[in-house]
This record gives C-alpha cells, sequence and structure tokens, in this order.
C-alpha cells in the first residue's frame, strides 16, 4: 500500500485510493469509492459509495461525503461541514437511486459547518464562508457567507479576497497574480 488507513478505519474493499492519502481515525469509506493522490481525510470522516474525490482534497474532522458528490483537485472541506444529496428526504419514503449531484470545482473551499445543498455546483477557486447555507450555484471565484448564501466577493487563488480597480483589474496580495473582473465573472490574466 502507497497509502495511509488509521487502524480503526474502515476502508472498503472495492475503494481506489491514490498515493500518498492519508484516511484517520474512525473514517469509514464506502464501496466504488475514488480518492486522488496525496489527499487528507481527517477524523470521523464518512464517504458514501460512488464518491470521487481528485487529488490532494482535504477534509476535515466530522464531514458526511454523500453519494451523488464529486470534489475536483484541491478541494478544501472544513470541519463539520455538510453535503446533502437528496432535496425532499422522508424517512418512509425509499429515494435510493435518485441522488442529486453536486461538484465541487478544483481549488474550491468550503468553510465550517457551512451546509450544501444538493444540486448546486461550486465553481473553480469559490470560498463559502464558515457557516453559510450554499442553495444556488457558487461561481468561480466567488465569496459567499450567511444563510441563505450571498455572494460578498472575490477570493484569489491564494484565498484572498480581491479588490477592482477601474479598469476591473485586481491582484492577489500574496502572489501578485492578476484577475479580471467582467460580466459579473472573474479570470485570471
Amino acid at each position: 500500500m502507497d497509502y495511509f488507513v488509521h487502524d480503526t478505519a474502515i476502508v472498503d474493499e472495492s475503494c481506489k485510493i491514490g498515493a500518498g492519502s492519508k484516511i484517520w481515525h474512525f473514517c469509514h469509506v464506502m464501496g466504488n469509492t475514488a480518492i486522488g493522490k496525496g489527499c487528507i481525510i481527517g477524523q470521523n470522516v464518512f464517504i458514501a459509495n460512488d464518491v470521487v474525490l481528485g487529488n490532494n482534497v482535504k477534509i476535515q474532522n466530522n464531514v458526511s461525503v454523500y453519494t451523488g458528490v464529486i470534489c475536483e483537485d484541491d478541494v478544501f472541506l472544513g470541519p463539520s461541514m455538510v453535503f446533502t444529496n437528496i432535496t425532499n428526504p422522508r424517512s418512509a419514503v425509499v429515494r435510493k437511486g435518485q441522488y442529486t449531484k453536486t461538484v465541487v470545482k478544483k481549488g474550491a473551499s468550503i468553510g465550517a459547518n457551512a451546509t450544501i445543498v444538493c444540486g448546486h455546483d461550486i465553481g473553480e477557486f469559490a470560498f463559502i464562508g464558515a457557516g453559510a447555507v450554499v442553495t444556488k450555484d457558487v461561481p468561480a471565484y466567488a465569496l459567499v457567507v450567511g444563510n441563505p448564501a450571498k455572494q460578498v466577493g472575490w477570493m484569489s487563488e491564494y484565498g484572498h479576497r480581491l479588490k477592482f480597480d477601474k479598469e476591473g483589474i485586481g491582484s492577489c496580495p500574496e502572489n501578485g497574480e492578476k484577475y479580471k473582473l467582467e460580466r459579473e465573472k472573474v479570470f485570471k490574466i
């Protein structure tokens, strides 16, 4: 094995786990899950059947990742954040196989105790604030906070809030990379 699984973790046989990944205490990774290279799965994490995690995904403690969720490379899932996968759950109504897909795109970060309602994708390098409740798609580089989550700004790929000049140009204070705000979208230039 070129990955680590703590003695208290349960990993079903049909999982694929990339080199250098670490699965810590009291986790359960169910069947047909794909975990990329260099992932860190914190304590008490549940990963359901058929979940796909890209490379370098970091999942903090007490997170459940349900069937229908796809996390691309470099995604960060904060402590105790929540995904859903059914829009209208009822205990007495079986809806297995009716899961709604959610994609968290490359480099996105989801803060502690945030909730992502299924069927709403999170754009590349988006930043979901702690405790936010996401009820609609989040654009690339967007900063959203609150319940329901509302966009309050834009973030750089290094996780800094961007400020734009009159021409719609902003730069990351950490690495100087430039971004353009145009027609309510941000892209790196």
